[in-house]
């Protein structure tokens, strides 16, 4: 009975190792063009999903007070946007003089560039009680902000230029985060009373989505005949992915609880996680 306990409480953590070895042993159901679609089911239904359950699950005035804190936008957008890439940036100098794949390292810096994620910081702040409101607005306006910011930082960093597909990225990022917010407040305001009496599991699903996201990314990634690395660069960027994905977190973590920092812990929560989680939403940029 104490095991189903735990496991019942643990169920996204199983889910997570579950879902990376159902991509491991058959990727090709969730890859691009498979059968679950994901170019469609994940890229628009899955996040619009996640906004809308968020909408309905948020007070009006929960968002309305987010849009007002203009301290902890700036902070997360400066520290993803700007601390995040120059520090990787300085780091990599460091490691280009190791026998590391080049592309590993570049690779990495990508990704530094990157904004912060749509849909995942949003999941693990609501899980962790953190102010999911604040996560909402920054995971957005972050990702709007990439459209522009991030091929700049890839021209400064890597001496690359870079296209986006400008209106394409927006339009989705409008279509499939801000309208589904909308619409679930307008809906809220007509169930508001039934939603507070029944309260639904909208974290749980939420987290169902957010595996969906993880099974799929790893079907795209184990299914790619292409990766030819040796063994030592991958265990090494791993190991380092991890170090500075921990860093970065205390460092927020450090910064945000200060006694005059003026954030509380739930406005921590949400900054840990959308100041040092990265995007692939601008996975279509061109070099």
């Amino acid at each position: 009975m104490r095991l189903l306990e735990r496991m019942r409480k643990e169920w996204f953590m199983i889910g997570i190792v579950l879902a990376i070895a159902g991509a491991k042993l058959e990727p090709s159901i969730g890859v691009n063009g498979g059968p679950l679609k994901p170019e469609i089911t994940v890229s628009y239904i899955a996040v619009a999903t996640i906004f809308f359950n968020s909408g309905l699950s948020l007070k009006t005035e929960e968002l309305t007070s987010a849009l007002v804190h203009i301290k902890l936008h700036l902070f997360i957008q400066i520290f993803t946007l700007a601390f995040f890439p120059a520090t990787i940036w300085l780091f990599l100098q460091l490691l280009s003089i190791t026998p590391i794949n080049e592309w590993l390292l570049k690779g990495l810096q990508t990704v530094g560039c990157m904004p912060p994620p749509v849909s995942s910081a949003v999941i693990l702040t609501k899980a962790v009680g953190g102010n999911e409101a604040a996560a909402i607005f920054n995971s957005a306006f972050g990702s709007f902000l990439g459209i522009v910011i991030t091929p700049l930082l890839l021209l400064l960093f890597l001496g690359s230029s870079s296209s986006v597909p400008f209106t394409s990225i927006f339009s989705q990022l409008f279509m499939t985060v801000v309208v589904p917010l909308i619409i679930g407040q307008i809906v809220r305001r007509y169930i508001k009373d039934w939603l507070e009496r029944k309260k639904p599991p909208f974290g749980a699903v939420s987290s169902s989505v957010l595996l969906m996201i993880i099974y799929t990314t790893f079907c795209d990634t184990f299914s790619n005949p292409n990766i030819d690395l040796d063994t030592f660069s991958l265990i090494l960027i791993l190991f380092m992915i991890f170090s500075i994905q921990l860093s970065f977190m205390l460092l927020t973590f450090l910064f945000s609880t200060r006694n005059n920092s003026g954030f509380t812990p739930a406005d921590t929560v949400a900054i840990i996680f959308c100041s040092t989680h990265k995007s692939l939403t601008l996975d279509t940029v061109q070099l």
